[in-house]
């Protein structure tokens, strides 16, 4: 049972998270972006969320850079202008890193209320992307429903990247943490 001070949740302490599980973590956004979901308007952008998350928590080792790559492979992948999704998301990076001291202070559901805007500018910027290039945005719609899908899932998303660094609920005697 974790201690509560004046009615608040003990946070548990962390450990440092692993550069191998942060990049395979971003990879696996990445693959599950590249499943053939075609324009299924509740499927939200995992890469986007994973990007988010790493932004969030660990802003120094994942950043703007590591964001404008993965939307320069996502622009290859779904044959869109070259530098949409980068664009995108390196805006959805900067947004992130600006506001992750904010966002920390709240449970995840809270930092959900936080995510959502993030992800509607990322959807935001390709459409404005593909309409100033002549394209076409029917689906405006769908970029919306995808942002607020990602959003409610923020939750699970942080349950499931902050897996691997949390300490044992058993206290061992010999460590000092």
């Amino acid at each position: 049972m974790a201690a509560t001070t004046r009615g608040q949740p003990h946070k548990q302490v962390l450990q440092p998270a692993r550069a191998v599980f942060i990049w395979g973590s971003l990879v696996a956004g990445l693959a599950l972006d590249l499943l053939p979901w075609g324009r299924t308007p509740l499927v939200p952008d995992f890469l986007a969320m994973v990007l988010v998350f790493w932004n969030i928590h660990q802003p120094r080792r994942v950043g703007m850079a590591a964001a404008f790559l993965f939307g320069l492979l996502m622009d290859v992948h779904d044959g869109a202008l070259f530098g949409e999704h980068a664009l995108a998301y390196t805006l959805l990076s900067y947004g992130a890193i600006a506001l992750h001291r904010r966002i920390l202070w709240f449970p995840a559901p809270g930092q959900g209320l936080y995510v959502l805007p993030l992800l509607l500018v990322a959807q935001l910027a390709s459409a404005v992307v593909r309409l100033w290039v002549g394209g076409s945005s029917p689906y405006w719609w769908a970029g919306l429903s995808e942002s607020v899908v990602g959003a409610l899932l923020w939750p699970i998303v942080t349950w499931i990247l902050l897996a691997p660094q949390r300490r044992s609920l058993n206290r061992d005697e010999t460590r000092p943490l």
